[in-house]
């Protein structure tokens, strides 16, 4: 049966996404239109009975028809994936799967990193990926007793990140400061990054960090396979800290990470519930970390967001960016969105 196979490389067309939704719904599957390509086997008839996609480094809907499991076609397709992303200079590839797949990607050349009972794992395609990563950052460590953490996006760096780094940093002997690295903000990792660097540079215990591709972000997490919400939030936020804790933690001998509260954003503010249960409850192997929620910074008795930085900047009322960020922050606003409003600069 296997000879009478074929194999291709479909691209993201509506058609395509047609082409492979049966096969996905069949299998109890989602169509997830983030996918840049796919590959797919299908029959003489044109049927296609396996497919597999792939969004940036992240392989997702990975499907075979179940009449023609057994038959090595997801390794199949696992390498034309692979050679497709090698042809773009892509290595390094993520997946999520069910746990009860762990032993099919195995196969196919992938370790597990994190695995969320019964509902999703974690894996990379190399089996020094995280622990190459860690070594890195270990050449980052300071001495100290009370060594803590802070993941933000910074999007961009304003007044309420700055009082919440200043604040840390008075708690602890030393401070890490992870920037989220993923680019699908409205400023860029490398605009974002400056300005946290900038933003903390008077402050002598800190040190900012590109979070890297194991901080998972929701906008890529391949929910596909997962029915309820609920279970995809839970997976999210599980898998994320769980590699902070399991990887990222031990290597920076981090005991803390600091947040601050979450007035605005209901999703953000779950998470933060989260954090405390995955970073501090939940039973592992790994040394539990002491979450710190600290009181959101306010102006005139509204917490600053960098939310409302955007929001005014779209509206071109810089009068009142200018009272959420930072002097660093406003230089870098002055000079690349101050192009209709000059009276107010």
């Amino acid at each position: 049966m296997t000879s009478e196979i074929k194999f291709a490389l479909l691209n993201n067309s509506e058609k395509s996404l047609n082409d492979v939704k049966g096969l996905l719904e069949s299998c109890h599957l989602k169509v997830d239109r983030q996918v840049d390509l796919f590959a797919v086997a299908y029959t003489d008839n044109n049927d296609i009975i396996a497919c597999a996609g792939l969004f940036h480094n992240i392989i997702k809907c990975v499907a075979i028809s179940p009449e023609y499991r057994g038959e090595n076609l997801t390794s199949r397709l696992i390498n034309e994936i692979i050679l497709y992303a090698a042809d773009r200079g892509v290595f390094h590839l993520f997946l999520y799967t069910k746990p009860e797949n762990i032993r099919v990607f195995e196969k196919c050349g992938f370790y597990p990193l994190v695995v969320i009972p019964e509902l999703a794992t974690f894996m990379e395609n190399t089996p020094v990926g995280i622990k190459g990563y860690c070594e890195k950052l270990s050449q980052k460590q300071h001495a100290g007793k009370r060594i803590g953490s802070i993941v933000m996006n910074a999007n961009p760096f304003t007044l309420g990140h700055q009082y919440l780094v200043e604040f840390a940093a008075k708690q602890c002997d030393w401070l890490y400061v992870f920037v989220v690295s993923e680019d699908s903000s409205m400023f860029s990792f490398k605009d974002r990054f400056r300005l946290v660097q900038e933003g903390t540079s008077s402050i002598a215990n800190v040190t900012v960090l590109s979070s890297s591709e194991y901080i998972v972000s929701k906008a890529t997490f391949p929910s596909y396979f997962l029915k309820e919400k609920a279970d995809v939030d839970h997976a999210i936020t599980g898998i994320d800290l769980l590699v902070f804790r399991n990887y990222i933690a031990p290597s920076l001998n981090i005991m803390s990470r600091f947040v601050g509260t979450e007035p605005f954003s209901p999703i953000t503010d779950k998470y933060n519930h989260g954090m405390k249960y995955w970073l501090s409850e939940y039973q592992t192997s790994s040394p539990t970390i002491n979450v710190i929620e600290i009181e959101r910074k306010k102006i005139n008795g509204t917490p600053i967001s960098a939310t409302a930085v955007r929001y005014f900047l779209k509206e071109n009322n810089l009068e009142e960016v200018k009272k959420l960020v930072p002097e660093t922050t406003w230089a870098f606003l002055k000079e690349n969105f101050a192009t209709n409003s000059r009276e107010v600069l």
